[in-house]
């Protein structure tokens, strides 16, 4: 589709942003028999960057992730329906060592490893692993259903399919040209029903979103090739190693909530070369072959936001996903496509009229 035509193009949502919150809500709606575009500026974004990681015990205290019996299942689905469209895998399974780094850490390990909730991800502690010359003085916690998306092979062949359709336009998306009228948008020559912004971290530049409590975060990440790389494991030690084939593998992600740009830096470059030598020093020397940085869509409250604004129900949200939207997209793509065209409800806690109290009294 282009926007050369004189005449009125009618669909029934226009997305904006072609990042994997974009492109799953877009094939979710699509496969519904609805009549969508996507609009994207076709730049680099966040999802392409990420490494997708899927891990359902993180963090310090090495907690379950909220609601992974049901997120889990619903993303490996999901990308395993995707797989079979494009006969293409992009979910990877490849089991975690995590490096306990300090007293605490073992501690949350001890009392996990006894909890029955957590079986099903965590396979036991053990003080060395074979075959790995992993430093920790605290022991290596095995852990299993644990993953990575190949996000950008997943987007690309997304948008080929869009392109191909005619459900894509690649052009810059200027706000002051949507029009509001009562019963549908306008912009450009495109008429939709409702309009869905999918825009990663740009949002806060949106007049209808702007307000919403973000809590961006700045990451970089490094590809790095080494001749001692096994392909086994992931392996996490407040960075993450992820081997993508015998002798590349990415390493990061930093996080930097100051600095809210999409620039590399030299600091954060030697901060996970350091992380490496220091836990994994067989997988170094190695040579940094890409280095990439990128901004993470966090909230305050680390839930995402959906729906609209107070009053403008035609103008919608789909974002706020952080760094775990490999897992959390898939499920509410679904719950949303369902609130969209079915008028279904969606959960609460994601619902941005939480907010709307503090900024609409």
């Amino acid at each position: 589709m282009t926007l050369n035509s004189p005449h009125l193009h009618h669909v029934d949502y226009l997305i904006v942003g072609q990042g994997l919150a974009g492109s799953v809500l877009a094939w979710e709606l699509s496969r519904r028999n609805c009549k969508i575009l996507v609009i994207d500026n076709g730049l680099t974004n966040a999802s392409q960057i990420a490494a997708g990681l899927i891990n359902p015990v993180s963090g310090m205290r090495l907690a379950i992730n909220p609601d992974i019996e049901f997120l889990l299942p619903a993303a490996k689905k999901y990308y395993q329906k995707l797989a079979n469209f494009f006969n293409q895998e992009f979910l990877v399974e490849k089991p975690m060592l995590r490096l306990l780094r300090n007293q605490q850490e073992l501690q949350y390990c001890k009392k996990r490893l006894a909890d029955p909730n957590y079986h099903s991800y965590l396979s036991g502690l053990k003080v060395k692993f074979k075959h790995q010359n992993l430093q920790t003085a605290y022991g290596i916690l095995q852990q299993k259903q644990t993953y990575f998306l190949q996000t950008k092979p997943l987007l690309t062949e997304i948008k080929n399919y869009l392109q191909l359709t005619r459900q894509y336009l690649n052009a810059d998306f200027n706000y002051s040209d949507l029009k509001l009228q009562a019963n549908s948008i306008q912009w450009q020559n495109i008429e939709a029903t409702r309009i869905i912004f999918c825009e990663g971290y740009q949002a806060q530049n949106n007049p209808w979103f702007s307000w919403l409590p973000f809590n961006l975060a700045k990451g970089e990440i490094l590809t790095l090739t080494s001749q001692h790389c096994s392909p086994e494991y992931i392996i996490n030690y407040g960075f993450w190693l992820i081997p993508t084939n015998t002798k590349i593998f990415r390493s990061g992600a930093t996080f930097d909530r100051e600095n809210i740009d999409t620039k590399t830096t030299n600091q954060a470059k030697n901060t996970i070369l350091q992380a490496i030598h220091q836990y994994a020093p067989d997988f170094s020397p190695c040579t940094v072959i890409n280095h990439q940085a990128h901004i993470r869509p966090a909230t305050i409250d680390r839930q995402p936001l959906l729906g609209h604004p107070p009053d403008q129900p035609l103008i919608c949200i789909f974002n706020g996903f952080g760094s775990k939207g490999s897992l959390l997209i898939p499920w509410y793509a679904c719950h949303f496509a369902d609130y969209l065209v079915n008028s279904s409800t969606f959960p609460d806690h994601a619902n941005i009229s939480r907010h709307c109290k503090k900024y609409f009294c």
